[in-house]
């Protein structure tokens, strides 16, 4: 059975119609795993602050951890092709208050972040994990 959280997240996702709704809460696990990433857990949640950047760089980490080298395939099944459309599902999710933001959060901290062919490069993020891993 569904919780109330999840049916207004997909509620909103189905209004929205932009995004496929395993996006909208793919971006709630990744904002998990980069507030626990950035030691933020234990700080109360009206203090946390994760800003677009670091949380486009969670959802990178976090989206290859959960899909490997088909990571670009499923964000592209998902209709989601440059960091912007992360943003878009941020800024959605605020709006149905779903998600908060600051004063200082805008829809721009997510545009033009990384290039998604580069960033989501299995062989390369590969090759990079090995050479750390023998350093």
């Amino acid at each position: 059975m569904k919780t109330d959280w999840e049916s207004a997240v997909e509620d909103l996702a189905e209004r929205d119609g932009r995004y496929n709704k395993e996006a909208f809460f793919f971006i709630y696990r990744a904002l998990d795993f980069t507030v626990k990433k950035m030691g933020l857990s234990e700080v109360e949640r009206e203090k946390r602050h994760v800003t677009g950047r670091d949380l486009l760089m969670g959802i990178s980490e976090y989206a290859f951890d959960q899909f490997g080298p088909l990571t670009r395939e499923v964000l592209f099944h998902w209709r989601v092709y440059q960091t912007r459309d992360f943003g878009e599902i941020v800024f959605a999710l605020v709006e149905g208050d779903l998600m908060g933001k600051t004063e200082r959060d805008s829809i721009e901290d997510f545009i033009d972040v990384y290039n998604f062919g580069e960033e989501f490069d299995w062989k390369k993020r590969r090759a990079a994990q090995q050479s750390a891993k023998k350093s």
